[in-house]
């Protein structure tokens, strides 16, 4: 048993991030942290100090300094190799608000910096420090904002969660949120030509037949799931996706808006459909929001939209600690179609938990045991063409990130942390992406679009503040759900399950009316 590093190699799941990038479509995903010094030593905090601090935490992560080594015609997956030319100070940068520096201001600056595409020949990450946000409604004068980049090739939520979790303070003493690594972890030096050759032309030779492998243990699974979309009693027409204004080709320029909610509202909501979820919540206001933005613009489909939700692969024994990937996805109907906001939403959790139940697992599988079976070279080759302006593919509508954060008050350097947004990656055919991070009893809905897809998003902001307020001010037991619900039959004195059921409004009527009566 040796303590020598071995190569660190890209996972397939990692290394698509690194072939779909285009100038157009960027991979990476940025957090935006705004911070109230005043509870620091002295009420401030400067430029040089958080640049220490980072320094002082750079042992928690590896992907501080370490960047890609991309093979020849992407031959094999990249490489992981420490950049020998590493400078903390490059990574982390400095500005101002412009006059009059208000929210508006900062929406602008904060989507021209996520418009930027990363230093691909360096470590894939970025800081930028945004001072000047004292005309701000909501944000203590004073305050200032980290614009963290992360590329995804390097982090997905949950492992991003971690990381910033890493950097944080529970206290204003510097007292780290969680325990740190006692030393830096070890980058092994990339292999010998030779060695990388070998390991290019093994993995394209034996590919097919671990594909073929993989593809014979999910044959089952497949063709249950065919059967079920394709018997006499399947609904296949429920995978449609409509056409929208968010399924066009995206531009560099990008947007940015954000709305904060008090989360024991969303739980308060939740309770008003038994059975749901926060994470029902979320897609119900933002079916909600999309249907009066539609509406407005006299663009909202007679079919529901379709969002995309990642899932959480990862085990439960440490592994958020470990950057790179372990996602999987699912697609679900958000019944934008439904008016009713509470009968909205009770489709949507039963949507959910049979998407959950009967799909997720089936893409997990597939994503883990498919992808990681395809020559680099095919990968490369594959991405590229699908997240073309001409090929993409029309898989959803929108994507939609819900990442649950730390639910307590988190410091750096001595200041206070108050707001936490996050900004995910755009893509031909995908126009539209909303992140609910939440953090210290609050969650945050930031909004990332395209400039000539969403020029008034300023006015989707306000939709999600009304999609929230009708689901907030909703009374339980109205709409057709209910009524269908109180007029199915019953199974003996069965115990009302469904919040249809258990919400329904009293009649005066203490018994049904006569089935001839029925209209």
């Amino acid at each position: 048993m040796t303590d020598n590093p071995q190569p660190h190699q890209l996972s397939a799941q990692d290394a698509q991030f690194v072939y779909m990038q285009t100038p157009d479509n960027l991979t990476h995903v940025m957090a935006v942290y705004i911070y109230d010094p005043s509870s620091a030593p002295g009420g401030k905090v400067r430029f040089k100090d958080i640049i220490e601090h980072i320094r002082g935490r750079m042992v928690i992560s590896p992907m501080f300094k370490r960047k890609l080594y991309r093979l020849p015609l992407d031959i094999d997956h990249p490489y992981w190799v420490e950049d020998e030319h590493f400078d903390l100070e490059a990574h982390i940068s400095h500005s101002r608000l412009p006059e009059p520096g208000d929210w508006r201001q900062f929406c602008i600056h904060v989507a021209r910096h996520h418009s930027k595409p990363l230093d691909m020949n360096r470590p894939l990450w970025d800081m930028y420090v945004v001072e000047g946000l004292d005309n701000i409604e909501g944000i203590a004068k004073g305050s200032y904002a980290i614009l963290t980049r992360i590329h995804h090739s390097t982090i997905d939520g949950t492992s991003g969660a971690h990381f910033f979790a890493a950097l944080s303070d529970i206290d204003t003493k510097g007292t780290p949120a969680i325990p740190l690594p006692k030393k830096e972890a070890e980058m092994a030096p990339l292999p010998e030509p030779a060695d990388i050759l070998s390991r290019a032309v093994n993995s394209t030779i034996t590919s097919p037949v671990k594909l073929t492998q993989a593809l014979l243990k999910l044959t089952p699974a497949i063709l249950k799931n065919a059967q079920k979309n394709i018997g006499p009693n399947s609904q296949s027409s429920e995978g449609k996706v409509p056409e929208t204004r968010f399924n066009g080709p995206v531009s560099p320029h990008k947007m940015f808006e954000a709305v904060t909610f008090d989360l024991e509202a969303l739980k308060a909501v939740r309770l008003k459909v038994e059975g749901a979820t926060i994470n029902d919540v979320v897609l119900a206001i933002c079916s909600g929001a999309l249907r009066k933005y539609l509406t407005k613009h006299k663009e909202l489909p007679a079919e529901s939209l379709v969002a995309v939700a990642p899932i959480n692969a990862r085990s439960r024994t440490g592994e958020e600690a470990n950057p790179g990937n372990n996602i999987s996805a699912m697609t679900v109907k958000i019944w934008s179609d439904i008016a009713d906001p509470l009968q909205r939403m009770e489709a949507i959790r039963d949507t959910t938990r049979e998407t959950k139940a009967a799909k997720s697992g089936l893409s997990a599988r597939i994503m883990t045991d498919l992808t990681k079976h395809i020559p680099g070279a095919t990968m490369s080759g594959v991405a590229r063409v699908l997240n073309s302006e001409r090929f993409a593919q029309k898989v959803s509508n929108l994507f939609v990130s819900n990442v649950p954060g730390p639910q307590v008050q988190l410091y750096m350097n001595g200041a206070k942390l108050t707001h936490q947004y996050g900004l995910g990656p755009l893509g031909n055919g995908m126009g539209l992406f909303i992140a609910t991070p939440s953090y210290n009893g609050t969650i945050s809905f930031s909004v990332i679009s395209d400039r000539k897809i969403m020029p008034d998003i300023e006015f989707f902001r306000e939709c999600l503040q009304a999609a929230f307020v009708q689901l907030r001010d909703a009374k339980p037991g109205t709409g057709k759900r209910a009524a269908k619900a109180k007029a199915a039959p019953k199974k003996k004195a069965a115990k009302p399950q469904d919040a249809s059921i258990m919400y329904r409004r009293v009649s005066k009527t203490p018994r049904k009316a006569p089935p001839a009566k029925k209209k």
